[in-house]
Parts: structure tokens; C-alpha cells; sequence
């Protein structure tokens, strides 16, 4: 029934164009209400038939079944159909400039295909083009440091006819001489803020905002997914998409964290993780005091900087094409059979009770691994400085919420998130993993995450209402 207040009834249609189904939410502006959701297999072209579009179209033709107001609405669009965003990262050297390229991109949305330092070569570049990346992140040298290999990896680049998008995240000082090599070789690039701008500190917010610009502008439009207009929105597929999916749901993920202010809070430190048929990823927004003392007497000290936003991404666990990895990496013979076939069959779907157990325990194995890769470990070593603790990854022990996310938590049952997600908590698990403690748990079972991060930046109260909905389970 309509509102006393028409623009409380305002609505906007969220849609992902995922690798494998299209999922639409039609949401009220007003009120932050999720209205109805629907999904259709994504329907990417094959040999010029078909067009990414046909499948948002049989999703808005089922909301509209349930309320008239979904035909007309508003469009706001993510996506990672056709393989989502690529990045291959080039840095100085292995342990500090090409490792923060790495989570920097992770943190963007991207998918990292390779990794490269030191001086590009014909070999490595053999490399880069086998690994057909989307965008390339070019990082290394502090600001006002080393800038060698910076305007010598770019100089290679623009040498070699290098045609595809390069965002520089590399030493200040270095940016009108990279730029200038690249412009006059006609290579498409944006220059972003150094990601290493000192040692100690990584600084990703400027590439992020970069590699988004290049998705949008070179990317989106370069996978040839859709060749029509939207009839009723007259808007392009690339007109559509305002962002690569994980980085719209990263966005979903710090409001829930952070709310908006001292009147719409957020729920503290969050960590998401996805489990999907090829990938799992995680998704953290933890506040880092870099002052804290551990309680194993010493300093705390990172192997590589964090901040408070990351995402990795596991391309080898999963519940369909990642199967078989999955239950080896854990150590799961008793599941080989069930990941078998699962990853001969990636369209399986459980029909009995003994199936739906067998995917929940291939979920629950590719959520730990997950969670212990993104967490990492805490150790106690010696040093000139004394007694301190290692850390790598992000310390997760604290963490306020868990929410889980993926088809085998929404249609797992009412047990799913004690089966998958619980058994990667706790005060005393072995292997000095910084893994959640006492989380809540929940699960987002009407995917909001990727809705709210579409609306976050328009229409941030409504985001922030439906975010709420992750809280009151």
C-alpha cells in the first residue's frame, strides 16, 4: 500500500550481473526496504548471440509481477560477468611495493592474474601477455625514493606497444616522466597516488578510485557483453555498471562497519566471506591501532602494512570448480567423491539430505582455509628491538560480526551458518591463526551487501537501513 508520503516510495532497481546468475533487488529509497529480489542465469553471448541484457530483463519482468514500481525504476549496476576485472601488478620488488600492489588491487575489485618485480624484461612480458589482464598497476619506490625501475618498467612498456589501461601508484616524483612515456605511446593510463608513499604505510584509497575509473572507462565495455539499449531505462550495459562487483560489495561491507554517524552506527569490525562455485572471498573492515601492545609482551609488527579495509581472493577453493582443491587443501579424502562430482557437474544441485551435508562441509573447508589465508598468524620472534610479535594478514580475534554469504549459506538451511561459519571461530584454535573469536554470525540471505554498496553513495541512508538488516538476524 502506498505511503502517505510519495517519495517514501521512491524505488531502485540494484542489480549484479554476476559470472553465473544475475541477481536484481528492488529497494525503497524511503524506508531502506528490500521489496523483492530475483535472479536469472546470466546470460553472456556466445558467437554474437545473446546479450548480457536478456537476463536483467527476465529478472525485471519477475519483480515487476510483484510491484508495478520495479518497471520504471531507477537502474544502479555491478558487475563481474565475463571473468569480472583482471589486474596484473608490477612492483620494485617482491616483498613490499609488489605485495601492496597486490592487496590494493584485491581491495579494487580486481582479480590478480600475476605478479611481477624487478625490471620488466621480454620474458616477463611474455608472462604479462599470457596473463591477459584488464588493467595493469604499476607501483614501486617510496615517494622521493627509489625511481629506476618506476620509469624503466614504464619506458619498457610503452617500448613494447603495450596497448591495455596502466594505473601508476608508484614514487611522486616519477609521475610526468611515466606519464609522458606513456602519452606519447598512445597507452591508456591514470596516475594515482603512490600506494607506498613511505615505508610502513599503504595508501590505497587513490588506485582503488583509479582502477575503478579504468573498469568503468576501458574495461566494461571491452568484454563486448552487451550490443542494445535497456528500453525502458535507454541506458547502455556500461552505462548501467558503476563498478566491478567485490568492490561495490567492499563498499556494502565498510558501512555496515562504520555506519554513517553517531546516529546510524555501525556494527564494529566486520569480516564477510563469499563462498561461490570458483572463488572464495573475504571481505574485512577491522581498525588497526598501530600502538598495540600484544599481549605476548612486545611490539606488534607487520610484514607488510595494513589498513583497515581488505579483500583477498581465493581463485582455488569453491564449491563447484574449485572443489576438488578445496577438500585436498583441507585435508578431506572422506569429501573427494562429493568435490569429484561436483566439479564434473559445476550445475549440481543437492536433492537429498546427504548431498546438502556433503556442501556444507565443502563450504565450511573453503571458509576456513579462507579465513586462516586472510588472517594469517601472529608469532613471537627476536630481534635488536627485543621480543616481537609477527604478524601477517589481518588480525581478525576481535571482530565484532561475521556474515556469510554464497548460494550454499542463502539455501543451506536454518543450520548453515553454525555448520560453515562457526567452525572457523573460536578462543583456542590450533596453529596461531587470528581468527575471529566470538563473533556474531550471521548470514546475508537477501544480498544486501552488493545493493547497499550500489546505493551507498546517492542514497546513503537507505543503504545504511538496509545494511541493518545483517544486525537484527
Amino acid at each position: 500500500m502506498p505511503s502517505a508520503d510519495p517519495a517514501l516510495d521512491d524505488v531502485a532497481l540494484c542489480v549484479d550481473f554476476g559470472s553465473t546468475f544475475t541477481k536484481a533487488a528492488l529497494v525503497e529509497l524511503g524506508s531502506g526496504r528490500l521489496v523483492a529480489t530475483a535472479s536469472h542465469p546470466t546470460t553472456i553471448p556466445v558467437d554474437g548471440v545473446g546479450d548480457v541484457l536478456d537476463g536483467f530483463d527476465a529478472c525485471r519482468a519477475d519483480l515487476v509481477a510483484r510491484d508495478p514500481r520495479a518497471q520504471d525504476a531507477p537502474v544502479l549496476a555491478c558487475s563481474s560477468a565475463g571473468g569480472g576485472l583482471r589486474v596484473a601488478v608490477v612492483g620494485n620488488e617482491e616483498l613490499v611495493t609488489a605485495e601492496a600492489g597486490r592487496r590494493v588491487a584485491l581491495s579494487s575489485g580486481g582479480k590478480v592474474v600475476l605478479v611481477l618485480w624487478g625490471t620488466l624484461d621480454d620474458g616477463k612480458l611474455a608472462e604479462l601477455r599470457a596473463a591477459e589482464p584488464d588493467v595493469v598497476l604499476l607501483v614501486g619506490g617510496t615517494d622521493g625514493g627509489n625511481s629506476e625501475v618506476l620509469e624503466s618498467d614504464a619506458a619498457f612498456l610503452a617500448d613494447r606497444g603495450w596497448t591495455g589501461p596502466v594505473v601508476v601508484a608508484g614514487n611522486a616524483d616519477s609521475r610526468e616522466v611515466v606519464a609522458a612515456r606513456l602519452e606519447r605511446a598512445g597507452t591508456p593510463y591514470v596516475v594515482a597516488d603512490n600506494v607506498v608513499p613511505r615505508i610502513g604505510v599503504l595508501a590505497p584509497e587513490g588506485a582503488r578510485r583509479a582502477i575503478r575509473e579504468i573498469f568503468l572507462s576501458h574495461v566494461i565495455g571491452g568484454k563486448h557483453l552487451s550490443e542494445r539499449v535497456d528500453p525502458v531505462t535507454g541506458l547502455t550495459f556500461t552505462e548501467m555498471v558503476r563498478g566491478a562487483t567485490p568492490d561495490v560489495v567492499l563498499t556494502g561491507v565498510e558501512l555496515l562497519s562504520r555506519g554513517l554517524d553517531e546516529e546510524h552506527p555501525g556494527a564494529g569490525d566486520v569480516v564477510v566471506v563469499d563462498v561461490g562455485g570458483a572463488t572464495t572471498d573475504v571481505h574485512s573492515v577491522v581498525e588497526v591501532d598501530p600502538e598495540t601492545v600484544s599481549e605476548a609482551g612486545g611490539l606488534s609488527r607487520e610484514v607488510v602494512a595494513t589498513t583497515p579495509v581488505t579483500r583477498t581472493v581465493e581463485g582455488d577453493l569453491g564449491m563447484r570448480w574449485s572443489a576438488l582443491h578445496t577438500v585436498e587443501a583441507g585435508e578431506r579424502d572422506d569429501l573427494l567423491p562429493a568435490a569429484t562430482l561436483r566439479r564434473e557437474h559445476v550445475d549440481f544441485v543437492p536433492t537429498t539430505p546427504a548431498e546438502q551435508q556433503e556442501d556444507l562441509e565443502i563450504a565450511a573447508t573453503a571458509v576456513r582455509i579462507a579465513l586462516q589465508r586472510h588472517a594469517g598468524r601472529s608469532r613471537v620472534v627476536f630481534s635488536p628491538e627485543g621480543r616481537v610479535v609477527e604478524r601477517t594478514g589481518t588480525d581478525l580475534r576481535e571482530v565484532d560480526l561475521l556474515v556469510g554469504s554464497g548460494g550454499v549459506l542463502r539455501h543451506g538451511g536454518p543450520d548453515a551458518a553454525r555448520r560453515v561459519l562457526v567452525p572457523a571461530t573460536g578462543e583456542d584454535l590450533p596453529g596461531g591463526w587470528q581468527l575471529p573469536r566470538d563473533p556474531r554470525v550471521v548470514v546475508d540471505r537477501d544480498y544486501v551487501l552488493a545493493a547497499a554498496g550500489l546505493l551507498a553513495e546517492d542514497h546513503p541512508l537507505a543503504a545504511h537501513l538496509l545494511v541493518t538488516c545483517l544486525t537484527t538476524q
